[in-house]
């Protein structure tokens, strides 16, 4: 059965945090059909237009049925948090039920509405998560989990909303699942002959493929702390 679209969600931007920081990842549900185009949703907005958005990250897409295992593992009563409750929490702007990084591969082609997006790459977590959620290690537990969603790039412009079915059109990858993406990324991180490939995967966004190609070349991993360590300053 084709998944079915819960909501569609877009953001402002706004004050994040109390050290003068803004973000418009906070999400709410969009009521009406919105028109997407090649840099995404009409009426959300991003903050750094440099780490957000644009045509490899037009639509970011995460499952509703991770909020409940976040639940489980960090319980209201202890940690104060009650954005798993409705989506959004994660800046998503696509939430579905019964999809994961499991079932998605990188270049899958799906109909959302009158909307043809591709699968581009899994999401990276950054530390304005932290902030977010008032935690010092979200983005983190969000890279460690490999629970980060998966971004689309926009093949065609149109219309989508609530109710859609989504449609796959195409899988010219069907071993490359962004679990799989985001295993090599962070857990088998010198698999030598998963990152030659990776460097050849025409549908993986071009930064994907730089990273791969680095590492083979340097033999080292990337450093992460900026992207996942809040700056001193902004706790």
């Amino acid at each position: 059965m084709n998944p079915v679209i819960d909501a569609v969600l877009a953001g402002v931007v706004a004050p994040l945090g109390t050290q003068g920081k803004y973000s418009a990842i906070h999400k709410v549900p969009v009521a009406v059909r919105v028109h997407v185009g090649e840099t995404g949703m009409e009426g959300d907005h991003q903050f750094e237009r440099k780490h957000h958005g644009g045509p490899e990250k037009a639509l970011h897409h995460y499952s509703r049925d991770h909020y409940a295992v976040w639940r489980d593992e960090w319980p209201e009563s202890s940690t104060g948090l009650t954005r798993f409750d409705t989506p959004g929490a994660f800046g998503e702007n696509i939430s579905t039920r019964g999809l994961n990084e499991a079932d998605v591969c990188v270049g899958d082609v799906y109909r959302l509405g009158t909307v043809i997006v591709q699968v581009s790459q899994p999401r990276q977590p950054c530390w304005k998560l932290n902030l977010h959620f008032s935690r010092d290690d979200m983005s983190r537990c969000v890279q460690h989990t490999r629970r980060t969603g998966w971004y689309y790039r926009v093949l065609e412009p149109g219309e989508m909303g609530a109710g859609d079915v989504m449609e796959r059109l195409a899988r010219p990858h069907p071993e490359w699942s962004v679990e799989r993406l985001l295993r090599v990324l962070y857990v088998d991180r010198d698999d030598q002959p998963s990152l030659e490939k990776m460097t050849m995967l025409e549908a993986l966004t071009p930064s994907w493929r730089s990273t791969a190609a680095k590492r083979l070349d340097t033999g080292k991993v990337e450093s992460w702390a900026l992207r996942l360590n809040t700056p001193e300053g902004e706790k």
